[in-house]
């Protein structure tokens, strides 16, 4: 295995120990932060990285994918960085590269369900139109912002906590399925693989339920933080 690979396996798998560490730190608090920002940093390298090694394997699918996840990131860090009720030139500029990524991905769809094994460099074109729907959303949700002139509330934490949990999610696949050859024999096709994927999925449900049906997060409802219910909706935010 090359070296730049194992940089990105090793990206990865720091992703993913910061992603689920987030959940277990208070927001505010100065360990929330440093595993919050090594989150952000270690999944930017992961991603970036991966679609530039994408390109020698070939495998165009994951070049796409790898940019997707980059994208997810980026944009839901800057979510909350960003001043509620406000965009500029990045939001603009992101939303017109996942416009691009949704549409190359689903001409590579489209392309993979002509070949005679409905693949694209190994990828199956249903895994690849599932790519191209989460892209579609996050363009849609994009363009619907920027016609808003911004987002705040309840919303604007949901737009970040959707894309880093999808994120988080695409690397939980990516390394628990797709880097098996890493792992110890004994796990190698164990349906054990399937326990942190499934975890992050509950994870993603579970705090989009919570911001969406509860009164946390709507403007009558105390500050946010200031209440355990405030604190434990914060958990995963940046």
């Amino acid at each position: 295995m090359s070296p730049l690979m194992m940089i990105h396996i090793t990206a990865g798998g720091l992703g993913l120990l910061s992603g689920f560490g987030a959940l277990a730190f208070r927001k505010g608090e100065p360990l929330h932060r440093a595993v919050g920002t090594l989150f952000f940093g270690a999944m930017l390298f992961m991603s970036g990285l991966g679609a530039i090694l994408a390109v020698f394997l070939p495998n165009r699918p994951t070049v796409l994918i790898g940019l997707l996840t980059f994208y997810l990131v980026a944009t839901a860090w800057a979510t909350v960085r960003r001043e509620e009720g406000r965009i500029g030139r990045f939001e603009v500029g992101a939303a017109l590269a996942v416009i691009g990524v949704a549409a190359a991905l689903f001409i590579a769809g489209w392309v993979a369900t002509q070949s005679p094994k409905g693949r694209m460099d190994q990828i199956p074109n249903q895994v690849i139109f599932v790519f191209a729907t989460v892209a579609t959303i996050a363009a849609a949700t994009d363009l619907r912002m920027i016609r808003r002139g911004g987002v705040t509330g309840a919303p604007r934490i949901a737009r970040h906590l959707w894309r880093m949990c999808v994120a988080l999610l695409i690397a939980t696949t990516s390394f628990f399925l797709g880097q098996q050859k890493v792992m110890p024999e004994v796990l190698q096709g164990s349906p054990i693989l399937f326990v942190p994927i499934v975890a992050s999925l509950g994870l993603f449900t579970f705090w989009m339920l919570r911001v969406k049906f509860t009164n946390a997060f709507k403007p009558e409802a105390t500050a946010l933080g200031e209440t355990p219910r405030g604190r434990a909706a914060w958990l995963f935010l940046s």
